[in-house]
This record gives C-alpha cells, sequence and structure tokens, in this order.
C-alpha cells in the first residue's frame, strides 16, 4: 500500500491515489442511498401519505408539482459558494439536515394535530428539505466529481447511473410490497412508521458516505477575491459556450416537459393498461437505460459530451416520433417509446451537467450549473404548463364518449400532439448540437 502511494506521488497520477479512488466509490454509494430518498418522497408513495391525511386531489397535485419549481433554490447557492472554506462539513450538514426533513413527511400522520396543520407541516418540510437539497446539489457534483479524471468523468458518470438504477428498482419494488401489504391490512400508519425508519437508515448511510469523500478545505476568500454575482453573470453569459449549453438545455427541456407529464393518466385512461402493466414497462425501460449507461459513457469519453447529446437526442427524438402514433388501438407503441426514451436519458442526463466544464472554470463550476438548470426548469415548467392547456382544448372539443378530438376524419389525442411538438423541439435540438454546441472552443477535455 506504501508502494502504491509513493508510485502515485512520484509519477503525478494523483487519480489513482487511495484517497481518491475511496472518494470515487464513496459518491457513487452516495448517489444511489439520495436517489433512494428521492423515490420514497415522490409519486406512488407521497400520493399515499397525501390521501391517508385526506388531503384532496387539488392540494395534492400542489404540493407534488413543489419539485418543479423548487428547482430555483439552486440559484441561493451562487451567494454561498465562494464563502464555503469547508466543503464536507456544509455539504454534509445541509444535505443530511434536508434527506431528514423528507424523512418526517412519514410522521406527520403521527402528530397530534389537525389536519390544517399537518398540511402546514408537510408544506414546510418539502420546501425547506428540497431548499438545502439543492442548495448544495451543485457543491457535491463538483466535490464528488474532483477526484474522477476528466477522461473518463463520462464513464464513471455512467457507473454511477448503473449502480443507482438497478437498485432503485429494487427499493422502489421493495417498499411498493410493503405499502400494499400494510394498505391492504387497513393499517397505513404501520406502513409510514417503517417508510420513515428506512429513510432514517438510509439517509444516515447517505451521510456517512459523504464522510468517507476526501475534503476540500481552503483560506477564507479575502473580500476583494469574491466575484461579484454580477460580475458571474456577465462572466458567465459573454462565454459563448455556456450559452450555447443553456439555449440547448432550454430546448431540451421545453421538448421534453412539454409531454412526459400528461403521459401517466394516458396509459392508465385512454390506453387502457393497468398499473402493474405500467410498472413492468417503465423497469424494462430503467433496465434498457442500465444496459447502455457504460457504452454511452465510453462513446462519450472517445468523442465528446456534446456528441454524446447528440446521440441521445437522437434516441429520444426516435421515442416521440413513435408516440405520436400511440392510441388505443396501437397502444403497444407505449412499450418502444418508453423504453427508447429511458435509453436516451443515458446519453443526455449526465452529459449535460458534465459539458459544462468544457466552458466554465471550475470555479464558477456551481453558479454556472445552478443558472443553467434554473434557467431550463423555468422552461420546462412553461411547457407543462402550455401542454396542460392544449390537453384541456382538444379534451374539451373531444367527440361524444372520447377525449379524442376529430381532425381530417381522424382521432386525434391530446399527448399525440404533445409528442408531435416534443418531436419537433427534439430536432432542432439536434441541429443546434450539432451546428453550434459542437463547434464551440472548449477549455478541457
Amino acid at each position: 500500500m506504501k508502494e502504491t502511494k509513493e508510485k502515485a506521488a512520484v509519477t503525478g497520477d494523483a487519480f489513482s491515489a487511495p484517497g481518491y479512488s475511496r472518494s470515487r466509490w464513496a459518491y457513487i454509494a452516495e448517489c444511489a442511498f439520495e436517489y433512494f430518498v428521492a423515490l420514497l418522497v415522490a409519486d406512488p408513495f407521497v400520493t399515499t401519505l397525501l390521501k391517508y391525511i385526506g388531503l384532496d386531489d387539488s392540494t395534492t397535485g400542489i404540493i407534488q408539482s413543489l419539485i418543479s419549481v423548487a428547482f430555483l433554490f439552486q440559484l441561493c447557492s451562487i451567494f454561498v459558494v465562494q464563502r464555503i472554506t469547508n466543503v464536507k462539513k456544509v455539504a454534509a450538514t445541509v444535505h443530511g439536515i434536508s434527506q431528514l426533513l423528507f424523512m418526517s413527511l412519514y410522521l406527520v400522520p403521527f402528530m397530534p394535530f389537525a389536519k390544517e396543520y399537518q398540511t402546514v407541516v408537510i408544506f414546510v418540510c418539502f420546501l425547506a428539505g428540497y431548499f438545502g437539497n439543492y442548495l448544495v446539489t451543485s457543491v457535491i457534483f463538483r466535490w464528488g466529481n474532483s477526484y474522477v479524471d476528466p477522461g473518463k468523468r463520462a464513464r464513471y458518470a455512467a457507473t454511477k447511473e448503473m449502480i443507482s438504477l438497478l437498485t432503485g428498482v429494487i427499493v422502489t419494488y421493495v417498499m411498493s410490497q410493503v405499502i400494499g401489504h400494510y394498505e391492504a391490512a387497513g393499517d397505513l400508519k404501520t406502513g409510514f412508521l417503517f417508510t420513515a425508519i428506512v429513510m432514517t437508515v438510509v439517509s444516515s448511510i447517505d451521510f456517512i458516505c459523504l464522510l468517507l469523500i476526501k475534503n476540500r478545505i481552503t483560506e477564507p476568500p479575502k473580500k476583494e477575491d469574491i466575484i461579484p454575482f454580477k460580475t458571474v453573470l456577465k462572466m458567465l453569459f459573454t462565454n459563448k459556450g455556456f450559452v450555447s449549453v443553456v439555449i440547448l438545455t432550454v430546448i431540451w427541456q421545453f421538448a421534453q416537459y412539454m409531454t412526459v407529464g400528461f403521459l401517466g393518466t394516458y396509459k392508465l385512461g385512454e390506453l387502457g393498461i393497468d398499473i402493474e402493466t405500467v410498472q413492468l414497462i417503465n423497469i424494462a425501460g430503467q433496465m434498457g437505460r442500465f444496459a447502455l449507461s457504460r457504452p454511452f459513457g465510453r462513446y462519450t469519453d472517445k468523442h465528446s459530451y456534446a456528441k454524446g447529446i447528440s446521440l441521445g437526442l437522437t434516441v429520444v427524438g426516435i421515442s416521440f416520433l413513435i408516440n405520436i402514433f400511440t392510441s388505443p388501438e396501437y397502444w403497444w407503441l407505449i412499450i418502444p417509446y418508453t423504453l427508447l426514451f429511458n435509453i436516451a436519458m443515458a446519453g443526455i442526463g449526465q452529459n449535460l451537467h458534465n459539458i459544462i466544464y468544457n466552458f466554465v472554470d471550475e470555479k464558477l463550476f456551481v453558479q454556472a450549473s445552478a443558472i443553467k438548470n434554473s434557467i431550463g426548469g423555468i422552461c420546462g415548467f412553461v411547457a407543462s404548463f402550455l401542454g396542460g392547456m392544449l390537453v384541456k382544448v382538444v379534451q374539451g372539443n373531444a367527440s361524444a364518449g372520447t377525449t379524442a378530438m376529430t381532425v381530417f376524419g381522424m382521432e386525434i389525442y391530446a399527448q399525440q400532439m404533445l409528442s408531435l411538438i416534443s418531436f419537433v423541439g427534439v430536432v432542432g435540438a439536434i441541429i443546434f448540437t450539432r451546428i453550434v454546441l459542437e463547434k464551440q472552443k472548449t477549455i478541457a477535455k
């Protein structure tokens, strides 16, 4: 072991040092355990909780939609990142508290409060949890990736994603069976208590994983070294490469959220697919992403993040094209759509995060990531709003006994129209990536 350390020091290959290797594996594990918590505060688990408390569909929808605006909390990281001198202490503490706030949601049914006060507690826990989570998300991402060889970053991200996906499927299945068992027995409160215990254990392990990552400690910044917010904005938005990434993110988020949020009811309603089959289709999609994450990573490391994104966009474009023809008569087309959509995320998701390294100095990575994600999130929210309006228009003009609108003698469902818009958006994103983003000068591999 001593010889290995000395060899790493002599050759300068810091990435092979034990501390770096431990940090990489700790970050992979941390992402998986963080993902477990995210799954347990998402539909259908949190919906079951909110329904048990007695909240109506409108309030339930509002609470669940908080995640769509919570991304704005990332902007707060811009004002604190330059003042963080002990990354591990700040990131682990804030992230750990946010995870415990999510866990506390499942303790609300045990609180001796009226439904109105329980609703307030849930709102507070959701918002405070997301605030803490998003405040340090970009900080942890930069910290964890700082121990990864830049030339192997895409493959590392793929491995990290594969482990989270595979273990997440297992966690989702097991917890759904547990909650289903207690619900059938008429004892959901015990199921919620079990969930809270599981989340406490998972959050504790998540915290330990963060502690195992090699720390980054810096001297307190001098006042003159702190870059003002206006200067940060000027530096980033005069950077053609970064602006190109933001534009691509806007196009992609708009195309994605124009459709995806409206497919759940389409599957269970118009397409007539039962929930068990929907879950099996979703699992098949996740397994497809799992199988191809590593090949996507190798392709990206060999070529570039931009080319990896372009390949992913091509696959997702095909998925939306297929979904244009998905109807009750051809309901099975939702299967190749789901498979291709999930596979495409292996090329789009992590690469859209990592590509910032190509255009922005590392000291501005957190600010750049927060701004990009927030702008993209706003556009995704707007797309969802516009998509919802289109759904209402189509269903409001639907033929009797159906939710489809007759156009030139053909029955057209709103989700088919949304998929067409998404397809056009993705085509635009592919063109932009190839003729603009891939041509930008990079500062790192």
